[in-house]
C-alpha cells in the first residue's frame, strides 16, 4: 500500500507457517492510512524464495533489506509478528544504518529453555533433514495429511491455498531455527526506537518471554494485549489499534531523534 505522500516505510515480517497475508490481511487498511506498508513472503513461505540452502532466519533479514532496494526504500521501520520478530531484530542487527526504529509483537529473543522445549525443536531439525532426501510427492502427500486437512478445514479458499504454497522442508528447518535463536546478548545494544505488544495469554510465545524482549530493549514502549497468539486477526478489532499505536509511537520518536540529531 503506497500511504500518504511522503510516508515512512513499514515491512511488515510475519510469522512461522503464515504467509504475509494470512498474518497482516486485518492490518494492512489501517496501516496504511499512516505508513507506505511493504509485506514479504519469508523463505519457503506460501510465494517466498526456493532456496536448497538450508533456513536461515539472518537471510530473511538479508532478503527484505534486498527487497527494500528494489523497491528503491533506504530506511525503514521492520514489523515483525512471532517469527518476523526474530527477523525484525537482525533486520536492526544486520542491516543497521536503515532501520528507523522497530515493532516487535507476540515475538521473543529465545525460544527454547527446557530439556522438552529443546526435544521439539530438535525433531523438527531431523524431519527438516529427512524432507531434503523425500521425493517431492511424498513431502506433498505427508503436508496434506498431517497440516492442510486439519488446520485449513474451516477456513476460506483463499487462505487454505495460501498454506497449500507453502515449501514444507524450508518451513520444517525455519522451526528447527527458532529452536536455535538466542538474541539475549544483544537486545540491550538496540538503540532506535522500538515498540512491543505483548500477548499476555499467549500458547505458543510465552508471556514471559515476550516481557524479556521488553525490559532489554533500552526505553522500549510496551503494550500488553489480553489475547493468545492469533491476536492479529482473532482479536484484530482490539489488536489492530495497537499496532497503529505502536508503529506512530516509533515513527514520532525517530522524527525527533533525527530533530535533536541536526539541531546539535
Amino acid at each position: 500500500m503506497p500511504g500518504p505522500e511522503g510516508a515512512p516505510t513499514l515491512l511488515l515480517l510475519h510469522g512461522w507457517t503464515a504467509t504475509a497475508d494470512l498474518n497482516w490481511f486485518m492490518c494492512y487498511e489501517e496501516l496504511g492510512k499512516h505508513f507506505r506498508v511493504i509485506a514479504i513472503d519469508h523463505r519457503g513461505h506460501g510465494r517466498g524464495i526456493r532456496s536448497s540452502q538450508s533456513f536461515k532466519l539472518s537471510d530473511c533479514a538479508d532478503d527484505a533489506a534486498v527487497l527494500a532496494d528494489q523497491l528503491g526504500i533506504s530506511t525503514f521501520i521492520p514489523v515483525g509478528y512471532s517469527m518476523g520478530g526474530t527477523i525484525a531484530q537482525l533486520m536492526w542487527k544486520r542491516h543497521e544504518h536503515r532501520v528507523r526504529g522497530l515493532v516487535l509483537a507476540a515475538t521473543a529473543g529465545h525460544f527454547v529453555t527446557t530439556r522438552q522445549e529443546r526435544l521439539a525443536f530438535t525433531a523438527l531439525a531431523g524431519v527438516g533433514a529427512l524432507a531434503r532426501v523425500a521425493p517431492a510427492s511424498v513431502r506433498e502427500s505427508i503436508s496434506d495429511r498431517l497440516y492442510l486437512s486439519r488446520k485449513t478445514m474451516t477456513w476460506e479458499p483463499w487462505a487454505a491455498q495460501q498454506v497449500a504454497s507453502h515449501e514444507w522442508r524450508q518451513i520444517l528447518e525455519a522451526g528447527a531455527a527458532l529452536g536455535r535463536y538466542d538474541s539475549r546478548q544483544w537486545l540491550s545494544s538496540i538503540d532506535v526506537p522500538t515498540s512491543v505488544i505483548v500477548t499476555t495469554n499467549d500458547r505458543v510465545v510465552s508471556p514471559d518471554r515476550q516481557r524479556v524482549v521488553a525490559d532489554l530493549i533500552p526505553q522500549a514502549f510496551v503494550q500488553t494485549l489480553d489475547a493468545d497468539h492469533d491476536a492479529v486477526y482473532a482479536h484484530a478489532d482490539r489488536f489492530v489499534p495497537l499496532l497503529v499505536s505502536a508503529c506512530l509511537n516509533v515513527h514520532q520518536r525517530a522524527q525527533q531523534h533525527n530533530t535533536d540529531q541536526t539541531s546539535s
